[in-house]
């Protein structure tokens, strides 16, 4: 289901303070058939200036609209909806699948896999449109992968904003990845050591 805007930004979750761009671990993404190595990092901006692709935007290589892009972000996040803008005559993506906390998909694995959530997307040259997500799937997200597995009949495919909204949780990802650590048992520390004249417990 896509939002329109065309109500207050203020009234809704439309604001900077619901974007997830802060959150996202820009020097981690990356993408799958971009056509100039490194440029999928150039889609993710503030809200305020997604129709600002001055400094680049993402393309597939000629001949192929296929695209995936990997996005990790800095603590798990709750993602309420996504948004893309795509570029003109025809090169905007047609059809958006959805990867939570898989890491590693190649284009195999996306055609292959159940997404959590697909979408058929419209032409938003204007970043008009928010496609919502089935948010109590969307919980708990460390990474998300966005598959993109065709356009509107262009010869590549273009993305120049791709924006995320939502919450993020207080729990950096190292951290929790601390605390997970630290709450296993590790059996040998609680091992009895045997020295043939009887169990001694090993004291810690």
């Amino acid at each position: 289901m896509a939002c329109v805007h065309d109500h207050s930004c203020e009234d809704h979750d439309c604001s900077s303070d619901f974007s997830l761009y802060k959150h996202v671990d820009l020097s981690k993404v990356s993408a799958l058939n971009e056509a100039i190595p490194g440029s999928v990092k150039s889609v993710f901006r503030s809200w305020e200036q997604r129709l600002n692709s001055s400094e680049g935007h993402l393309e597939s290589n000629e001949g192929d609209p296929e695209l995936l892009v990997f996005i990790p972000f800095t603590s798990d996040v709750k993602i309420k909806s996504i948004s893309v803008v795509g570029g003109a005559d025809g090169t905007s993506p047609s059809k958006m699948r959805a990867f939570i906390n898989r890491e590693g998909i190649d284009f195999s694995d996306a055609q292959n896999m159940q997404p959590i959530q697909e979408w058929d997307l419209a032409e938003n040259l204007q970043g008009v449109l928010e496609y919502q997500t089935k948010y109590s799937r969307f919980q708990g997200v460390g990474n998300l992968t966005l598959h993109f597995p065709d356009n509107f009949g262009g010869d590549a495919t273009q993305i120049h904003y791709i924006g995320l909204k939502g919450e993020a949780t207080q729990l950096k990802r190292d951290v929790v990845a601390t605390i997970v650590y630290e709450i296993m048992p590790n059996p040998s520390d609680h091992k009895t050591k045997a020295d043939g004249g009887g169990g001694l417990s090993h004291v810690e």
